[in-house]
């Protein structure tokens, strides 16, 4: 015998096709969602963020070069002291005597007073501006990142940094930039208040290597690299060192228990009570 189920169906719905919809090419603004929101991939600049390769110390003099040249003038530093530059990019008199050009407040005195001193290799570099609003100021209204750590701050890391700096191009058609921004294609928005600071010939190299735009965004992102992490070298080799010393002892360990431990740790030691036998 068949039964029925008391549960109504639900009618089914029609199906709508698919419709495919036509992208109409309207104007938009850089720095919509709706736009570039995310910036292009940058480009690979041959150093990875996962396991950065040893820095060369023989590219840190011109990479210096060009930071100091293009970017102290609104970006600090404020991690990196002169001292950190010494046996990297310049020898210990080089760094003491560029410390030295810079004036530093210290203080107070026996007076109570602050005073005007040269700079040592023990003190950090100096900040282009006394505060965040002296710097907004300088720039209309946008703070100049500190570059201490803006590697490991940016997904990309080196990459986003060097196609940063080599992708100012005018924008495409159909995409209006505001007055005072300027069109990058890697940067989140596709609209960045940053000029495009690096040209060809503004810096001049003491090995008179060619001063294109590739040559000095690739050093200065590689001085800014290392900037990241001045450390890594040395920790590195302080890392190889620790672990040859715990597998020496490891194996040390291993092998006192197996044949020094054990021998006490099996032994088994009885005590047998003198009979009583009478005499």
């Amino acid at each position: 015998m068949l039964f029925r189920s008391s549960a109504r169906r639900t009618p089914r719905r029609p199906r709508r096709r698919a419709s495919t919809r036509r992208n109409t090419p309207g104007r938009t603004k850089a720095g919509s969602t709706r736009s570039i929101t995310l910036g292009n991939a940058p480009a690979h600049f041959g150093v990875t963020s996962a396991h950065p390769a040893p820095l060369d110390a023989s590219q840190h003099p011109e990479s210096y070069v060009v930071y100091r040249e293009v970017c102290a003038a609104c970006h600090s530093l404020d991690r990196i002291a002169w001292r950190n530059l010494v046996g990297v990019s310049h020898t210990a008199d080089e760094a003491k005597a560029m410390a030295e050009e810079v004036e530093y407040t210290d203080g107070p005195n026996d007076e109570g007073e602050m005073f005007q001193r040269p700079g040592k290799l023990s003190d950090y570099m100096p900040a282009p501006y006394p505060n965040e609003e002296a710097a907004r100021a300088g720039n209309a209204g946008a703070l100049p990142p500190d570059l201490s750590l803006i590697v490991k701050a940016r997904h990309g890391a080196a990459d986003y940094i060097f196609s940063l700096l080599t992708g100012y191009v005018d924008p495409p058609a159909g995409v209006e930039i505001r007055e005072g921004m300027n069109y990058n294609p890697y940067f989140p928005g596709g609209a960045i208040s940053m000029p495009r600071v690096i040209f060809d010939g503004i810096v001049e190299y003491d090995d008179d290597t060619p001063a294109t735009t590739a040559q000095m965004a690739k050093d200065v992102t590689t001085f800014l690299n290392w900037a990241a992490e001045p450390e890594h070298d040395e920790r590195k080799k302080t890392g190889i060192k620790a672990v040859i010393l715990f597998s020496a002892l490891t194996a040390i360990s291993l092998y006192v228990k197996r044949f020094k431990w054990t021998v006490l740790k099996n032994r088994k030691i009885q005590y047998y009570p003198p009979s009583d036998k009478s005499h």
